[in-house]
């Protein structure tokens, strides 16, 4: 990748604005696990309550304080319940990264979805969430790659509640906004982790060559976004071989369309979660939602799903 197409992200990054407190929030290990296409289910329909735990791992000297949002049992609705009793079933992993200057409780609307709809969504505090840096020189997705090993492992952790209930056959997804975007393409790209089959960069710029993944790559951005340059984006998605697809919204900033008062929120939210539905439920039937859950009149949808 040349260094004009790194420079994309240019000095507006400090100056971010929108969800939660600010916006920008080698090779990974594969570790145990071999992906594969998510054998064809359907996703859940109903609602779950939500749970959190929180765990503090690390990586050599990087700390990574995580909170793991997932379905929990009891009614639907609310805020999530700290170490509630996870619902019954088996949940695939679809993670969450924050940009610059927030933690894991930033972008509540995408982590709580994710949990109600039926995934485990691991969501790492990176311990220098102000240095982007970090993110180009591969730290932040290697800090994901690892807490996707410490997540999957629960599964066969003796006492876990997690234990049983985590689908580590499908692979896992990956997804994130600004910083945590470009953390998720750089997993796609210049630190490929394989066991990803799903991912989400939202608000990203290009970080790289493709690694040759299988994965399903739903990109969503603003052309208006005056911090991660929107024409990087589109050269990311024009490398990147089908399946993907490409949401934008039409005259939005960097990341409004990521919070539910905005007009088109629910062009995001559902497109989101019908992406990872599919990715890592198989279901077929969210993948026919795509089209109709992405149009509006304030968005265009372009897609190459086969």
């Amino acid at each position: 990748m040349s260094m004009r197409r790194r420079s994309l992200l240019g000095l507006g990054v400090a100056a971010a604005t929108g969800v939660g407190t600010s916006l920008l929030g080698g090779s990974a290990a594969a570790g145990t696990l071999s992906p594969r296409m998510a054998s064809p289910r359907q996703a859940p329909t109903a609602q779950f309550a939500i749970g959190v735990r929180q765990f503090n791992w690390s990586r050599g000297n990087r700390q990574l304080t995580t909170k793991i949002f997932y379905p929990a049992s009891g009614a639907a609705g609310g805020n999530p319940i700290p170490n509630a009793p996870i619902a019954n079933g088996v949940f695939p992993i679809a993670e969450w990264s924050h940009g610059m200057g927030c933690n894991s409780d930033c972008y509540s609307s995408q982590t709580h979805d994710l949990a109600a709809a039926g995934f485990i969504c691991p969501a790492p505090s990176f311990s220098d969430n102000t240095n982007i840096g970090s993110v180009y020189n591969g730290n932040w997705s290697k800090d994901v790659s690892e807490v996707l090993t410490r997540t999957l492992a629960l599964n066969t952790t003796a006492g876990d509640p997690f234990a049983g209930h985590i689908d580590t056959r499908a692979g896992v997804g990956v997804s994130g906004h600004s910083m945590g975007g470009m953390t998720t393409h750089g997993l796609l790209t210049a630190w490929p982790d394989n066991r990803i089959v799903a991912a989400v960069p939202v608000a990203c710029v290009d970080m790289g060559n493709p690694a040759g993944l299988h994965a399903k790559v739903l990109f969503i951005h603003g052309d208006h976004d005056p911090t991660c340059d929107y024409n990087s984006a589109r050269a990311a998605y024009a490398e990147l071989p089908s399946p993907k697809a490409f949401l934008t919204h039409v005259g939005a900033d960097h990341g409004q369309y990521l919070t539910p008062d905005y007009r088109y929120y629910a062009q995001t939210k559902n497109t989101f979660l019908d992406w990872f539905r599919w990715g890592l439920y198989g279901d077929t039937a969210a993948r026919d939602r795509l089209q109709g859950d992405a149009t509006s009149n304030g968005t265009s949808w372009q897609a190459a799903l086969t």
